[in-house]
């Protein structure tokens, strides 16, 4: 069928049946938060409203086209496969994504209750409402006018709603699960489009980013005799300017971010401070430096990066004697007592950024409507992260990615 022809045969949103169905999810919000041990999600709430939507059109009831298929890998934390069935096999395209949990919120830190929809003139509010309820809502209102109108397609249209994208603690519940028992496989023969980022526009490029922290051992002493100290405030500081000044020789701005647009190149940088605490006239004995790294992959490993650190803070280790000090009693050495100041160089969970493939067919598609549907198609790049795309495309998914909130 043609593309004008299928436009006409689904016609615009239903906004009355798009509303209702983001108040009942909305409604659910407060059980969808995902910050393991405390709070972890119920998405078979959403999926529960979802089914409601479609198996009046499925092969369940015999009322329509679309195959459903619910699955849990963990109670209570289900993921929904919805199918409507093309005329052609091999081809297909897919919306993977929309994911059923989100962050968290506290009711005193804002101005209307988050776990509830409501309208502020053509604002919908509520948490979830962008990131990722919305999303939600709006595909399961295209798939219930496939399975309402049954258009005559070639390609068969799959959604995949997820369990479990906000939050990294928990493993083998959402897509990740999916895609390791290959219920997913299929969806490789075309494009896949993650519908999970906002402003309306195709989103090209993500960042990954590397959770660091920089331990610092010094000595504690006094203040007042700060020649018998080894200052890790200052030792810190030394190592991190050190570090930072051969992180951006080695990794410095990639010709391909001018391609995809990206606002900023990689950076590392420190983000927080900490120390044990005691008094101002005291010399703490260590202190931890924390930060990112905000990498502009594929343009470079995140494993390469990491290694890359931390030959850094081995060579500073070896040769800490060399690192600039702080004044005439400043120093990282004490000889006569046989102490070193040491750094300890530690990572949490990485993730990978991707880069869409700018050949693709999916992604001049997604252009082309952005174009029609928005007035014109501007595609940008985010060091933000987003979860799961870059394993996916590691997969061999072609992984495009857009969104509707703002």
């Amino acid at each position: 069928m043609a593309t004008s022809n299928v436009k006409q045969t689904l016609g615009n949103l239903n906004k009355d049946s798009f509303v209702s169905l983001l108040t009942k999810v909305i409604g659910e919000s407060k059980f969808l938060q995902n910050n393991p041990p405390e709070l972890i999600p119920e998405e078979d709430r959403v999926v529960k409203h979802v089914l409601d939507c479609l198996v009046p059109y499925s092969t369940t009831t015999g009322g329509g086209p679309l195959v459903v298929n619910h699955v849990t890998c963990f109670p209570g934390r289900g993921n929904l496969i919805v199918e409507y069935p093309g005329t052609e096999p091999g081809k297909i395209l897919s919306f993977v994504g929309m994911h059923m949990d989100v962050v968290t919120a506290n009711p005193n830190d804002w101005d209307f209750d988050p776990f509830s929809l409501s309208i502020d003139g053509d604002k919908l509010r509520g948490r979830g409402t962008t990131d990722c309820l919305g999303h939600v809502a709006l595909v399961t209102e295209l798939m219930r006018k496939l399975g309402e109108r049954k258009p005559k397609l070639k390609s068969t249209v799959v959604a995949v709603f997820i369990a479990n994208e906000e939050n990294s603690a928990i493993t083998g519940v959402g897509v990740d699960a999916l895609v390791k028992d290959g219920l997913l496989d299929k969806l490789k023969g075309g494009p896949l489009f993650w519908i999970d980022t906002a402003d309306k526009q195709p989103c090209i490029g993500t960042g990954g980013m590397i959770p660091w922290k920089l331990h610092v051992t010094g000595k504690l002493f006094h203040s007042g005799l700060a020649h018998k100290a080894i200052n890790p405030l200052e030792l810190g500081m030394e190592a991190l300017k050190e570090i930072q000044l051969r992180f951006y020789k080695d990794f410095p701005p990639h010709p391909n971010e001018q391609v995809y647009g990206f606002a900023t190149p990689s950076t590392m940088k420190p983000t927080q401070w900490s120390y044990p605490g005691g008094g101002i006239n005291q010399i703490p004995g260590e202190c931890t430096l924390s930060g990112d790294v905000r990498l502009l992959t594929p343009f470079y490993n995140v494993k390469d990066v990491m290694e890359k650190l931390q030959e850094y803070v081995d060579d500073i280790n070896e040769n800490i004697d060399e690192l600039d000090t702080q004044g005439p009693v400043s120093k990282y050495i004490l000889h006569d007592e046989n102490l070193r100041g040491s750094l300890t160089l530690t990572f949490d969970e990485a993730m990978s950024g991707v880069a869409c493939d700018l050949d693709s067919r999916g992604f001049h598609v997604l252009c082309k409507a952005t174009e029609e549907a928005v007035g014109y198609v501007k595609p940008y790049s985010i060091t933000g992260t987003l979860p799961l795309i870059r394993e996916l495309q590691d997969e061999g998914f072609d992984v495009q990615t857009a969104g509707y909130g703002v």
